[in-house]
């Protein structure tokens, strides 16, 4: 009977891991890790809707009217070694996402309506995230966009363009990027500019770092939010809602949770 309830409880949580997380970096030793510098790229305001005709169901993001209280080891983890944060006045939210993965495409409308009403000492931030060289060209097209604020025009449409209108495809984009640079002059971006900010030597450099920097961080699976450099939480560390779906409502609820902990840390009210 023991063993079958420990079967019962392993395929819970293996259900719960494959509707809500990408990645196949295995959970990180209890070795430290070190500091990482992080490259400073530009706080993002909530990217535009995406266009009616590919958009994503719309779930918003308020947070429950009762939040259980937070546990750490179950609903979040401590960094094993804290991060520095970008803005040292704000408290910082970080979301560590890869545009190939569909759990981030699900992520993104919940995170659209929670980033309207984020308290105005948050500062929310995006982070390519990478686990192996397949992902780093998905990371640099991230960069690219950020190098020429085309951020907040493009980023939920390459979701929308990899996974419903199946215009771009990640496992042929390392070998040929031109339907990339196509695709955004389809958008209304200049392709030249596009290009020449992807194949600059500071885009370059961001890419070759994605790694250090997700290691540095915890990383085991996108996506993953980390608030104030020492908390990091993911919606694979939810329990499956019926029909095997997560309750974004009650994760960025936790995510709020997470901010008043990281507020109170650093002794605001």
């Amino acid at each position: 009977m023991r063993i079958k309830n420990f079967s019962g409880l392993l395929a819970t949580a293996l259900i719960a891991l494959t509707i809500s997380a990408c990645g196949d970096k295995p959970a990180p030793a209890p070795a430290p890790t070190p500091k990482v510098e992080m490259p400073a790229p530009k706080t993002e305001s909530p990217a535009p809707a995406p266009k009616a005709d590919v958009a994503a169901p719309a779930q918003k993001a308020e947070a429950p009217a009762a939040a259980v209280q937070i546990v750490a080891g179950k609903d979040y983890q401590n960094l094993r070694t804290p991060q520095s944060t970008v803005n040292t006045t704000n408290v910082e939210v970080l979301e560590f996402f890869w545009y190939g993965c569909p759990h981030c495409d699900h992520l993104q409308p919940a995170l659209h309506e929670w980033l309207k009403r984020k308290p105005a000492d948050v500062t929310f931030r995006r982070q390519p995230a990478a686990f192996q060289d397949s992902w780093v060209q998905l990371a640099r097209t991230y960069y690219a966009m950020d190098a020429i604020d085309a951020t907040d025009k493009l980023h939920r449409e390459v979701f929308n363009a990899i996974h419903r209108t199946k215009a771009l495809n990640p496992a042929t984009l390392g070998k040929d990027q031109n339907p990339l640079f196509d695709w955004v002059a389809t958008q209304g971006v200049d392709r030249k500019k596009f290009v020449d900010a992807y194949n600059s030597f500071g885009v370059a450099t961001k890419s070759q770092r994605t790694m250090d920097i997700t290691s540095a961080y915890d990383i085991s699976g996108t996506p993953s939010i980390v608030v104030d450099g020492r908390y990091l939480t993911a919606p694979s560390m939810m329990p499956p809602n019926a029909g095997n779906s997560v309750d974004y409502a009650l994760f960025f609820g936790k995510v709020d949770q997470l901010i008043a902990m990281a507020r109170k840390n650093r002794g605001g009210k």
